[in-house]
């Protein structure tokens, strides 16, 4: 049935170019579109503009939505989390609001190290059941694409195990997921005093098989002391690319390692973190079209002060992206929102480029930029309808949830 979501008091398209991105003016950034109506059909987007410009021949007969006169724009992406996992790390968060940092528990055995072994003694089903779980949370929030990476399995067993959870949460869950494969998160402890042995089963064995089985549609690395180094992860990556999964970079998060020209070198998707990026490292994801993701929600549960520097990015022309980074260790959160507002007062983005790099950006940032984070006639009709009637409300309410409805597919999901 031809659904008209009709009494759309500001409709957000986000069907701009990079260049009205860089401008902080709202309406050039968001695509936006003032007293609209939005027609649905088969769950594609068949119509959407000025109401008074509907031809009535095709909103006739069509099952009628009112929204309100509040606004209405495209689902949220969310790009960069770590949703399936096993156990809880309530204890460090405890630890590190009595002065203890994310390092030193780290170096002490816990950090990613224990998720690692707290997931690989939960089974397969237990994590699906939670990973359910989560995925409706973030629903909640708006968000109706999610990328999920594995990480905390670290060998064979438990890296596959992971990544066939991931599959059957595509195949369980409306919300649509793209898989990742981080099998290079750490070197798990079992390796630590032979690291190479653990590089060269990634990069010959668990790589290989990965992309044989179509299990992930990415590989990520995570560059950084304590983690691997840039040598390292130029060896995985290359890996990864001949075996034909795109790449991905934790880059500059605690440090400055060079990991963002790593990532522009292997034509990586996206770079993520970037809080110690320089201009330099700006212009090079720039010229090899790498998108930038800010995860301001690790700076902040970690007690950082050096956030990622979002307008050197929007300067130098690179597309930007926001995530949640949601993990149990260094940011444990599903509000997408939040981020966005805390990339205003922290990372120098305008309100409006936020919701941009919310949903546009982030779609870029896992290759889904033709089919989600925007509305366009022809495109899967993922939106919601918040609770205002202003969008500039979405992120002012900070730590709230604005969301009234999510719409997947045309059909209403929560």
């Amino acid at each position: 049935m031809r659904t008209l979501i009709e009494n759309i008091g500001q409709l957000l398209t986000m069907d701009t170019t990079l260049r009205d991105f860089r401008s902080p003016v709202g309406g050039r950034v968001l695509g936006l579109v003032d007293d609209a109506a939005l027609l649905i059909d088969g769950g594609l987007v068949r119509w959407l503009g000025p109401a008074d410009e509907l031809p009535p021949a095709m909103a006739s007969g069509a099952r009628r939505v009112d929204a309100g006169g509040r606004v209405l724009m495209p689902g949220l992406v969310e790009c960069h989390t770590h949703l399936v996992f096993g156990g809880s790390r309530a204890h460090e968060f405890a630890m590190r609001a009595a002065g203890a940092s994310y390092e030193e528990i780290a170096r002490a055995g816990g950090g990613i190290a224990s998720t690692v072994g707290a997931t690989r003694t939960t089974s397969a089903d237990e994590l699906l059941q939670s990973g359910l779980k989560r995925l409706d949370g973030f629903a909640r929030m708006g968000v109706t694409t999610v990328e999920i990476k594995s990480g905390y399995g670290l060998s064979a067993e438990h890296e596959l195990k992971i990544l066939e959870v991931i599959r059957s949460l595509q195949r369980e869950h409306p919300l649509d997921i793209v898989g990742t494969f981080l099998g290079a998160h750490i070197v798990p402890p079992e390796h630590r005093e032979h690291r190479e042995r653990y590089i060269d089963q990634l990069c010959r064995e668990m790589i290989p098989e990965v992309a044989r089985r179509q299990l992930a549609e990415f590989c990520d690395v995570f560059v950084e002391e304590g983690a691997f180094s840039v040598a390292e992860a130029r060896a995985i990556l290359a890996a990864a690319r001949a075996a034909g999964l795109a790449r991905k970079v934790h880059a500059e998060q605690l440090t400055h390692t060079g990991a963002t020209l790593l990532a522009a070198e292997m034509e990586a998707v996206s770079a993520d973190h970037l809080d110690h990026a320089t201009r330099a490292d700006a212009d090079a994801l720039t010229q090899a079209g790498t998108a930038a993701v800010l995860l301001p929600g690790a700076t902040f549960f970690l007690g950082k002060s050096r956030y990622p520097n979002g307008k050197l990015f929007i300067d130098a022309g690179a597309t930007v992206a926001i995530s949640t980074d949601y993990n149990p260790g260094s940011s444990y959160t599903q509000n997408l929102w939040l981020m966005g507002t805390l990339a205003c007062t922290y990372c120098g983005l305008a309100p409006a480029q936020a919701l941009w790099t919310m949903t546009r950006g982030a779609a870029t940032a896992i290759n889904r930029q033709n089919t989600a984070g925007h509305l366009r006639p022809g495109i899967t009709a993922d939106f919601l309808i918040l609770d205002t009637a202003d969008w500039e409300d979405a992120l002012y309410l900070y730590g709230g949830n604005p969301v009234a409805e999510v719409y997947k597919a045309g059909v209403l999901l929560a």
